[in-house]
């Protein structure tokens, strides 16, 4: 019981993918749709429920309203890159989705299985989170604030979360940052 209760915490340890990978992976795949999906999730760091809930009427330009987030709260908001919205409004209208009605009305394991197959075309094993946890990570190696990645890019209440979503850094990159810095 007290070994139970003392055990030291298990790390998490995630493979963080590079946005070569990523690029590639969203350029390899075909459907409009799918690719659409998979960028949300790799640019705007949205959860694969989020993309799937989206609706015409959540969209106002580049930023995207969440109705009843994982949060709680009654609605969150999502910034997308120019291009990504301009590709999501031109197939709205070339699909004629009514404003009410959901952009994506696959389900979550439909969603999940096309995430899949788009990764093993690159020889990746890819899972929806997989693309949030690079939008974080991404934007972290970029420059980016952590509390920017934290509370707008994820939408987490608490930095130590965000924190668990970033890749281990190597010593390589470290310095590479040093030298940006001070060199």
């Amino acid at each position: 019981m007290l070994r139970k209760l003392f055990r030291a915490k298990s790390s998490y340890s995630w493979n963080i993918l590079e946005k070569e990978t990523v690029d590639e992976i969203i350029f390899r795949t075909s459907k409009p749709r799918n690719r659409l999906i998979l960028e949300l999730m790799a640019r705007g760091g949205m959860r694969i429920s989020e993309v799937l809930k989206l609706t015409p009427s959540d969209i106002n330009d580049r930023r995207l309203t969440l109705r009843e987030p994982k949060s709680g709260r009654e609605q969150e908001f999502i910034f997308i890159p120019q291009r990504l919205a301009n590709r999501l409004k031109d197939y709205i209208r070339e699909k004629s989705i009514q404003s009410h009605k959901r952009i994506f009305p696959i389900c979550y394991e439909a969603a999940r299985e096309m995430v899949a197959k788009a990764g093993s075309v690159v020889s990746v094993h890819l899972r929806p989170h997989d693309l949030r946890r690079h939008a974080a990570t991404y934007a972290s190696r970029s420059g980016v604030p952590i509390e920017i990645v934290s509370k707008v890019i994820l939408r987490h209440s608490n930095l130590s979360t965000t924190e668990r979503y970033l890749g281990k850094i190597s010593d390589v990159e470290a310095m590479k940052w040093i030298d940006n810095l001070y060199g």
